[in-house]
This record gives C-alpha cells, sequence and structure tokens, in this order.
C-alpha cells in the first residue's frame, strides 16, 4: 500500500506503517520503531499519542514519517534514521561513520567505573573510540579522570568529538592508526578497547541492517587472524600502562580462549574473562 500523499492523523499513518513493515520486522520491533520515532519527532509517549486519537501530523513531520518508513523497509537501523541513540543512560549522535553502541559494552564501561570509582585521579585510553561512548561514559561518570580517545577515522572522529560537547565532557581525541603506533603519547591507568573483532567466516550470522549499513573498518578482521588489533593493542599496552593498572577487551564470543591465552603469553596477570547480559564470553580484563 502506498502512504497517502495528503496529511493524515497519526493513528491512520500508524496502519500504514505496521502493514508495510510486517514483512520485514516483527510486530514487538515495528511497535518499537513507532514509539522511538513519535518520541523523537513529537515528543509524545505511546500513551500521550493515545490520548490525542485526532492528531495529525503538519507537513514537515508526515515528511518526516514517510522517508522514516522508507528507510525501515531498506532495513536501515532505526538509531541512523534519527540521527541518535541512547548508552550508559547519555545522549549519543550516531551516523554511518561510527557504530551503534550496544548494550553488551555498557557492561564494560560498568565493570571499568567500578574498578576505578574511588581513583582520586586516573588517566584512561579509549582505543577505537567510534562515536566516543565508552571514553565519554566514563570522562561523565569519573570526574578525576583525564580522558584520551584515538580512532584511525576522522569522520569517526569528528562524530565523537560532537557527542562529548553534546555531554559537556572533555576527552583528548586523537586521530591515528593503532596497528601503525609504536608508543603511546603517555602513561595510563587504564587502556581499554573494543576493537575490530568479528571474523569474515561470522558475516553470515549478523543481521542485513548492520552488514548493510554499519562500518566494516571498525567490524571485521581477516579470519586467519582474528586476533590481530588484540595482538597490538597488548603490546603497547605493556609499554604504556602504569604500575597497577589495566587492560580492558570487549572480545569475540568465541575467542574467550585465545584471548586470555594471548593476554598470557604477553605477561599480563590476574586475566579475567567476563560473560555478558546473554551469557556468552565478552570481556577480559589483565593487568602487569
Amino acid at each position: 500500500m502506498d502512504v497517502k500523499k495528503f496529511i493524515m492523523s497519526v493513528l491512520e499513518f500508524k496502519k500504514i506503517f505496521f502493514l508495510e513493515l510486517s514483512e520485514f520486522y516483527p510486530e514487538t520491533e515495528i511497535q518499537s520503531f513507532f514509539n522511538i520515532l513519535i518520541q523523537y519527532k513529537l515528543n509524545l509517549s505511546r500513551v500521550d499519542l493515545a490520548l490525542q486519537p485526532s492528531l495529525e501530523f503538519n507537513n514537515s513531520e508526515f515528511d518526516f514519517f514517510k522517508k522514516a518508513l522508507t528507510n525501515l523497509k531498506k532495513q536501515i537501523p532505526i538509531q541512523y534514521i534519527i540521527g541518535e541513540t541512547e548508552f550508559y543512560g547519555l545522549n549519543f549522535n550516531v551516523n554511518s561513520n561510527v557504530l551503534i553502541p550496544r548494550p553488551e559494552t555498557e557492561e564494560l564501561v560498568d565493570w571499568i567505573l567500578k574498578d576505578c570509582q574511588n581513583s582520586p585521579s586516573i588517566k584512561i585510553l579509549d582505543i577505537g573510540t567510534g562515536s566516543g561512548c565508552i571514553a565519554i561514559s566514563l570522562a561523565k561518570n569519573l570526574p578525576n579522570a583525564e580522558v584520551f580517545a584515538l580512532d584511525i577515522s576522522s569522520e569517526a572522529i569528528k562524530t565523537a568529538k560532537s557527542n562529548a560537547t553534546i555531554n559537556n565532557v572533555t576527552v583528548n581525541f586523537m586521530e591515528a592508526d593503532i596497528l601503525s603506533l609504536t608508543k603511546l603519547p603517555h602513561k595510563f591507568d587504564v587502556i581499554v578497547s573494543n576493537p575490530p573483532y568479528v571474523r569474515e567466516l561470522e558475516k553470515e550470522q549478523m543481521q542485513t541492517n548492520v552488514l548493510a549499513n554499519e562500518p566494516h573498518l571498525a567490524l571485521f578482521v581477516k579470519n586467519d587472524n582474528p586476533l590481530l588489533f588484540y595482538d597490538k593493542i597488548a603490546d603497547l599496552a605493556k609499554l604504556n600502562l602504569n604500575k597497577g593498572g589495566y587492560l580492558y577487551f570487549e572480545i569475540n564470543q568465541y575467542l574467550g580462549t585465545e584471548t586470555v591465552e594471548l593476554l598470557k603469553l604477553k605477561g599480563f596477570k590476574n586475566i579475567q574473562l567476563e560473560k555478558d547480559i546473554f551469557e556468552v564470553d565478552r570481556m577480559t580484563k589483565a593487568s602487569l
């Protein structure tokens, strides 16, 4: 069914929205999309809308919802459609230059915060920062921390800088290819990274909307060297972690044992492997 060319009520459009997306998504996800869109564009909750059954779109609102429907049918992520998402209770701009932050990564942030909450001062480096979600969340919740963040992508750095401004924190951003670095600019108490870790052989397990829209540079590694980034970052951490400092990683769920063994071979101690909310291996912590 084609969306009408004239202005209609929000509830009339909702029927079309559900009908046209029914072949692409389950009903619960369609409802979630619609709730997100009315909250974003109309500043209305689901309950607010129910109390205004005859509410009509204006022209710009109608155009926005039609475009959103078209993009959802193309399986463009809802976060890219509205250009923002929430992570660890903070708002972040997102676009096709950065990965959409995942709830698993919130668990990594939470782990670091619990470990560092009583530190009088601390210096942190986030490697492969993307949208800046890890670095900014840490800076927001650790007022005594000096936070640095590094990424190879100038566009990602631009997005991360805007997110630091939105969330009123100071983060020192650096554009660099971690694989080409032989040293880091400072010594750190914490080094954290959520680097590319999805093997190419795992692409078939991924959702179409991720494969078609999110930056492959931030996602994938070669099958024959899946721990490439962990190997390099661990080497740099050995040279640049202060005594008593920690290295944290988000990891490939299928390579937990291999990641722990790599850290052991590098001389790291007190290695912990933790599962995420989905009960799969997702995070490591280690010290020298």
